[in-house]
């Protein structure tokens, strides 16, 4: 991105959302190497299903996400003096793909990630601390992301009014 002319931007909780992702990594064999009881085979089998379920939901939703945006992904927030949606100098805005449906449809693969990939262990509680704190640094990320993507204004006209996070199930 840097090619067309993408500044990264200086991001306070960026920081704060790779400890969360590289935290939950870590805690959840550690949390499953210090459980003094194990939960009843019921509860392995649920946590299991569940976890394994929404991991493979959310890695077919990140691949399509990554093979629908290619050289315009990132971890990092750019900011683009030309942006103008065309392809050249600037951004260029996608809306195929995952993108017809939702605004951040990686965010969406990552929470369902943190949740299901300590569940699939057993992890309950890596789970539930993993997603607490992703919703942290995710509501100060998205609306600072938001505010670079509005900068443009073929952006703004194609995204602004599909929803975040979660599809709609009906049309509006």
């Amino acid at each position: 991105m840097a090619r067309r002319g993408g500044e990264v931007m200086r991001e306070p909780w960026y920081a704060a959302m790779v400890a969360v992702h590289a935290g939950t990594l870590v805690a959840a064999p550690i949390e499953a190497a210090l459980r003094r009881t194990p939960p009843s085979r019921l509860m392995r089998n649920l946590f299991a299903m569940v976890g394994l379920g929404g991991l493979a939901a959310a890695t077919a939703l990140r691949v399509w996400t990554l093979r629908t945006l290619g050289e315009n992904w990132s971890t990092r927030v750019t900011r683009f003096t030309g942006d103008g949606g065309d392809g050249g100098d600037g951004r260029r805005v996608v809306t195929g793909g995952p993108y017809r449906y939702l605004r951040h449809p990686n965010y969406l693969a990552v929470i369902v990630e943190l949740a299901a990939l300590p569940l699939a262990g057993g992890a309950w509680r890596t789970a539930l601390v993993a997603s607490a704190l992703d919703a942290l640094v995710l509501s100060r990320r998205i609306p600072m992301e938001e505010r670079e993507l509005l900068r443009d204004p073929s952006w703004r006209a194609a995204m602004l009014e599909r929803p975040r996070l979660w599809p709609r199930l009906t049309t509006p």
